[in-house]
Parts: C-alpha cells; sequence; structure tokens
C-alpha cells in the first residue's frame, strides 16, 4: 500500500522537475539573448569581459613589471655614468667602437638624466611596497606608474634633445652604450607603466581585489630578481672601478655590465677578459653567486610559469572537456528528447536556441566542523539521480551509470595532464624561436659595419649564445649590439633552460619510457612484462589460453587422474583448514568483521551494491562504522606517502559510502537527536556530487587522499559528538540500538594486518 502511494508522489515530483527544469532553460534562453542585444552597441561591455578573463593582468602583469622594473634601472644607472657621446678618429685613425674615447654631455643631460634614475628607483621602491602590503594599493601603484612615466618621460626628452641639437658628428664621432641603455630604459619604463595600468582597470571594475594575488614561489621570485640585478650591477661598478684604477680607461661601466653577464650566463665569449689578479680573484666568488642566484630565479620562474598554467590555462581546458563530457550525458528518456530536439534544430536553423550548458542546478552546501557552509557555482549540470530523481533505479545501476562519469572524468586528467606537457613545451618552443630569430635580426643590423654579418652567421651566433657554448668567434662589437645582447641573453639564456626542461617532460621522457620497454623485452627482461603485454591484447591471451587447456588435457589422458588418500595428514589438515573456514564464516561476529576489512580493501560494485541496498532497511552499527572508518583512515594516511594517489570508483563508492552513513542528518536520525528526515537529506543517490561537476573532489585542487582524508576524520568527529549529544539528551535506547556487543577481536590487529 505505501509502495502504491509511493508511485504517484515519484511521477509528480518527476514532473515538477522536468517542468522547472524547461522554465529555467526558457529563462536562461532569454537572458542570454538580452545579454546579446546589449553587447552590440556597448562598447565598454566588450571589452570588460569576465573575472576569470583577467588572470593575467591579475597575477601576470605584476610579475611582469616586477621583472623588468630593475632592469630599467640597471640601464639607467648605466644611461647615467656613461657619457652618450664618443670620439672614434685618434690621430687620424679610426678605431673601434669599444677603443673610442667617449667625452663630457651637456650638464642638462646629466640632470635630468638624474632625475629620471631617482623618479625610477622611487616607482620601483612603492611597487616593491606594494607587494609586501606596507602601502595600499590603491596608493602605492597610482604612485609607482606616475614615477615611471615621469623617468620615461625625461628618458625620452633628453635623448630626442641630444639628437636633435648636439648630435656627434658623422663619421668621427657616434653614441656610446650610454646611449642606447637610456633609450632601453625609457622602453622599460613605458611598458612597465602601461601595464600597470592595465592591472588598475581590472582593479577598477572590479575583477580582483585590491593586492595582488601572487603566490609564494612568485614573491620569491619577485625578490631573487632583484637581488640579480643588484648583484649584476654592483658587480659591474666593482669590476669598472678595479679596471680603471688598474690603467685600463676603456673599462667603463657599460662594458663592465657586458663582461659580468657575459660571466653568470657562462658564455665567456673572450672579447673582454680581466687583465689584473684583483680582479680574476673576484671572478671566482662572483660567478659562483651570480650563477646561482641565475638558477634560482629560473627554478622560480619555471614554477611561477607552471602555477599560473595550471590555474588558468590548463584548467580552462578542463571545464571545456567537461562541458563537452556533460554535453553528451544522458540521464533519462526526458533528457534524450530534448537533445534530440536541441540537434534537430541545429540541422534547420544552424543555430541553438538554448545555451549549450543549461543551468545549474543548485548544490548541497559542503558542511566543515567547524560549522561552516561553502555552496559551490556551478557551470555543468549535475546528475539528476544524484538528487533522487531517478531514485526507483536499483543501485547496481546508479554505480554503473556513475562509474561511466568517473571513468569519463579519469580519461579528461590524463589528456589534461599530456595537454599541460605539450602546451608548455609548445609555447618554450615558440619563445624560443622568436628569440632566436628576431635576436638574429637585430645583430645582422648592429653589427653590419663592425663584422660584416649575414643573418645565416648572425643565426649562428645567436645559437651559440643561447646554448652558452660562446666559441668567441663572433662577438657583438658596436655599441648599440653590446647594448642589446646584455637584455636579450638576460631573457633568452632563462627561456632556453626552460626549454630544456619542458623537453624533459616530453621528449625526453617518452623517448626514456620506450627504451625501458624494449629493455624490458630484448637486454634486460622483467619479471611478468609478458603477461602485460598479452593483457593488453585479449585475442592472443585467449588463443594462448586454449592452447594451454589442450595441452594440459592431452597430458592428463597420458598420465591418467591421481586420487589422494583421505587418510594422508595432508588431506586431514586441509579438511580441518575448511572446518576452520566455514566455522568462521558462520561466526557472525567474525563474518561483520571479515567482511569490513574485505570492504576496506577490495571492494566491488556488486559487493556496494548490494551494502547500498542494505543500507536502506538494516543500517550498519556503530561498531562497523567505527572499525571501517578507522581501516579507511589508515589505508588513506599510507597512501598520503605516495605521489598523487588515484583511487578506483569501487575505492571511492566505498568512502563515500562512509561519510554518507556518518552525515549529521542521519546520525540525528539514527540517534534520535534532530527532526530531519529522510528526504530532507537527500541520501537516495550513492554520492553527494557529480564526477564531473564542479564539486568534483577530482577539481578540488588538492590530491584525493587530502580530500579523503579530511572528509573521513569529519565523519569519524562526528559520529563520536553525535554519539555524546544523544548521551546528554538521555536517549540511551538509540545508543545501544547503533552499537553492538564487544567484536571478540582487537580492532588494532586489523589496522595492523
Amino acid at each position: 500500500m505505501a509502495h502504491e502511494q509511493e508511485e504517484p508522489e515519484q511521477a509528480n515530483d518527476l514532473r515538477q522537475h522536468t517542468s522547472r527544469s524547461e522554465k529555467e532553460k526558457r529563462k536562461e534562453h532569454k537572458s542570454l539573448k538580452d545579454s546579446n542585444r546589449k553587447r552590440w552597441w556597448n562598447v565598454w561591455k566588450k571589452w570588460e569581459g569576465q573575472d576569470s578573463d583577467w588572470w593575467f593582468a591579475s597575477t601576470g602583469i605584476p610579475l611582469l613589471a616586477a621583472t623588468l622594473g630593475p632592469l630599467a634601472n640597471v640601464s639607467s644607472i648605466a644611461a647615467l655614468v656613461t657619457p652618450w657621446r664618443q670620439q672614434n678618429i685618434i690621430d687620424g685613425v679610426r678605431v673601434s667602437d669599444f677603443e673610442g674615447v667617449p667625452f663630457g654631455d651637456p650638464r642638462w643631460c646629466y640632470w635630468i638624466n638624474v632625475a629620471s634614475l631617482i623618479c625610477g628607483f622611487l616607482g620601483n621602491l612603492f611597487l616593491l611596497l606594494n607587494f609586501t602590503q606596507r602601502i595600499r594599493y590603491i596608493i602605492a601603484l597610482p604612485v609607482t606608474v606616475v614615477l615611471w612615466y615621469l623617468s620615461s618621460a625625461f628618458l625620452i626628452a633628453i635623448t630626442i634633445c641630444m639628437n636633435t641639437y648636439q648630435p656627434p658628428i658623422r663619421p668621427e664621432q657616434g653614441y656610446t652604450q650610454g646611449f642606447w641603455y637610456a633609450i632601453a630604459g625609457a622602453a622599460f619604463y613605458t611598458i612597465c607603466s602601461m601595464i600597470l595600468m592595465v592591472n588598475m582597470l581590472g582593479f577598477f571594475l572590479g575583477h580582483y581585489p585590491e593586492n595582488f594575488a601572487l603566490s609564494d614561489s612568485q614573491r620569491t621570485l619577485i625578490l631573487q630578481t632583484m637581488a640579480f640585478f643588484i648583484w649584476l650591477g654592483g658587480g659591474a661598478a666593482i669590476f669598472a672601478k678595479l679596471e680603471q684604477d688598474a690603467g685600463e680607461d676603456s673599462w667603463r661601466f657599460a662594458d663592465a655590465l657586458y663582461f659580468c653577464d657575459a660571466t653568470i650566463l657562462t658564455v665567456g665569449f673572450g672579447d673582454l677578459v680581466p687583465t689584473t689578479d684583483v680582479t680574476r680573484g673576484i671572478v671566482f666568488p662572483y660567478s659562483v653567486g651570480g650563477t646561482i642566484t641565475l638558477a634560482l630565479i629560473v627554478s622560480s620562474l619555471y614554477t611561477a610559469v607552471r602555477e599560473l598554467g595550471d590555474e588558468k590555462i590548463v584548467q580552462k581546458h578542463v571545464d571545456r572537456m567537461r562541458e563537452r563530457v556533460a554535453e553528451r550525458t544522458v540521464t533519462n528518456s526526458f533528457d534524450l528528447r530534448h537533445r534530440e530536439r536541441e540537434a534537430h534544430h541545429l540541422i534547420r536553423k544552424r543555430k541553438l536556441g538554448f545555451p549549450r550548458i543549461s543551468a545549474p542546478t543548485e548544490p548541497r552546501p559542503l558542511r566543515t566542523l567547524v560549522g561552516e557552509s561553502v555552496q559551490h557555482t556551478s557551470t555543468i549540470p549535475r546528475v539528476a539521480h544524484a538528487f533522487g530523481i531517478a531514485s526507483s533505479k536499483p543501485k547496481i545501476m546508479l554505480l554503473k551509470e556513475e562509474k561511466d562519469r568517473f571513468e569519463a572524468m579519469r580519461k579528461i586528467q590524463a589528456d589534461s595532464q599530456k595537454f599541460k606537457r605539450w602546451m608548455a613545451l609548445f609555447w618554450s618552443v615558440t619563445t624560443f624561436s622568436i628569440l632566436w630569430c628576431v635576436g638574429a635580426v637585430v645583430f645582422w643590423v648592429t653589427e653590419e659595419e663592425t663584422l660584416n654579418l649575414t643573418y645565416f652567421q648572425s643565426l649562428y651566433f645567436c645559437y651559440v649564445s643561447l646554448l652558452t657554448i660562446g666559441y668567441g668567434d663572433l662577438a657583438p662589437r658596436s655599441n648599440s649590439g653590446r647594448c642589446f645582447f646584455v637584455i636579450w641573453s638576460l631573457i633568452a639564456v632563462p627561456t632556453m633552460t626552460i626549454l630544456v626542461s619542458d623537453l624533459g617532460d616530453t621528449v625526453v621522457a617518452n623517448f626514456k619510457r620506450w627504451s625501458d620497454e624494449l629493455a624490458d623485452f630484448t637486454v634486460l627482461p622483467k619479471a611478468g612484462i609478458w603477461r602485460s603485454f598479452l593483457n593488453k591484447h585479449p585475442w592472443l591471451l585467449r588463443w594462448l589460453q586454449q592452447w594451454t587447456e589442450y595441452r594440459a588435457r592431452k597430458k592428463r589422458l597420458i598420465r591418467g587422474f591421481s586420487i589422494a588418500d583421505p587418510r594422508s595428514e595432508d588431506s586431514s589438515a586441509t579438511s580441518s583448514d575448511l572446518q576452520n573456514r566455514e566455522d568462521i564464516l558462520n561466526d557472525p561476529e567474525h563474518r561483520e568483521e571479515a567482511t569490513d576489512l574485505e570492504l576496506t580493501r577490495h571492494p566491488t560494485v556488486l559487493a556496494l551494491a548490494n551494502e547500498a541496498e542494505t543500507d536502506i532497511t538494516t543500517p550498519p552499527t556503530r561498531a562497523s562504522l567505527t572499525r571501517r572508518l578507522a581501516l579507511s583512515i589508515h589505508k588513506v594516511s599510507l597512501d598520503l606517502k605516495t605521489d598523487k594517489k588515484r583511487y578506483t570508483y569501487e575505492e571511492w563508492v566505498e568512502f563515500t559510502r562512509l561519510i554518507r552513513l556518518t552525515s549529521p542528518e542521519r546520525l540525528d536520525r539514527d540517534l534520535g537527536s534532530g527532526a530531519t528526515t529522510f528526504d530532507e537529506e537527500n541520501e537516495e543517490g550513492l554520492v553527494n556530487w557529480d564526477w564531473i561537476g564542479d564539486d568534483s573532489p577530482m577539481v578540488s585542487g588538492i590530491s584525493e587522499s587530502e580530500w579523503l582524508m579530511k572528509r573521513l576524520i569529519e565523519s569519524l568527529v562526528r559520529l563520536e559528538r553525535r554519539k555524546e549529544v544523544a548521551r546528554g539528551n538521555s536517549n540511551i535506547e538509540a545508543i545501544r540500538e547503533m552499537e553492538t556487543e564487544y567484536c571478540g577481536r582487537d580492532e588494532l590487529d586489523e589496522l595492523q594486518s
């Protein structure tokens, strides 16, 4: 009778759910049309974008500005301490740019250059104070932008005025490296100011808060970059001072900067070398310290780029794949008919009337131990039977449907890992190619008069420099070429290092795997390798099994069948063992413990489905729940030691069952300490999340072992806490119903086993 009353109620709920979903889709369709109708004339909306589209402005731009800022300061120092013009013809003989004699600049050029350097340093200081949160974002960042714009304007003004009013007399005179460093510094200050204005625009539009969303590794990268440029500029000042005191007047700060750059990057062209024992001795600690600092920067840069790629680019790729999988998901006949109508409409109109992904349902808030509730905003529709819509289905069918989505999510994870590795390699190769080819063009132009380079020779020089080979047969000789080499090498050589790391994760890793597989079959045979090969080729395995059985039958016919003597000791021992096993299985206490241990270690879909069906009528005892939670926590604690442990679907279902059985609503109902009903807690589904949805544990951002450890510990604490609450309410009968008598075997023995 009760079952007959439930059927109309379920049908009514299903009709209400269908009509409600149709209304939500029509409402979404209308809002989508309205937004599209407004977007074509609202230019500001077009550029406003979504919060997820501003990730580079919130994270990438601060990193880029913090890296280019110190480089701009070093360039400004070189422009200040180095005269901008030099005499290239001495006693009627034309000398190289390195041997030219510089002469003083006008006073107006010098003092404006000083003002530019002061503004540049103050702008970098305010940016650093902003990173360390000593000064508010809304104050520090505008000050940085204004100061860097002033510094850039000063440098641009004096370079234009110098080239207009007091240019060098050609060909007797020419520009030194200081002039070209002034142009480079002005360019860096302008770029940093412009990109920081984009960051401020995103803040004013409300896409991120008024602080830089940087991780610890990214902040470390900023500090290491500043320390590296201090080391580079300080070393250049020391080498220039010592060489000039030794009588080498040709060693100026810009030349020493080029020497320090070639030393730290281990290029070593040999065109500029220390001439005294003091400077040669300083090379020992200076080169070691500079190389270590550069290695730390490359490591931090690689980590920061990986973090940005994982959080933004790879995560968006995973979301797109999940949406495509969700589009192909059909859980009932209503969804199937709606999908057919959409396909028919697409063929006729070439434009869908509804968005590709339906409106998300309201997921359940995730409760934690402290009582907080976290509401997820899903972009992927959740499965209907996870909320009891398909509760009339057998549990085994629900498990199989959930397993399909679980396997789909596992495939998405595997594909995303491949995408991450190969996408990183693609960007590294692209960046390396641009720096190589564009750098070759610049050196081809700058060294045309000094080295008479062809483009192929320029490519050869850039390649040798990028790989830090440094034969020395070709080296920059012009002032503009040396200035560009310092800036270009500081960007290109770390890029080459990152490219080598990405090659190690992709091409080298695949080659290593192929060589290992070849060695397992040939040179170093591996135990079980042929069995795994046969498992990958079932048709060959079946043929070998049939052939083996045929040979075994022939041998048995030839040898005859042997019959064991029942009076032998082995036979009696075997009978005794069988009797002991039957006694253990007939004992309800041992049978319950064996079931718990087996389901915890080796769960199967059929056994889990039977347990789920039994949970509806006969919930497990508190002793069984406590034992299984302890066993599961012990198992997960061991898995925490492994790197990114991934559990099978059967293991996940068993863990989820324990979490569901210890939910607050379930415990309140069993212990009589609350008024929550079975329908209110939505326990008909086997999981409370969708494996492909936004609330899936696979996209939580932490490892599966950490996620499970947290949830299982919460469940165990919740179980004991509800027992104390029931004892405080004097509900002793409910506690006794949940507990059983002492199970004869200590639970620690099971944990140790």
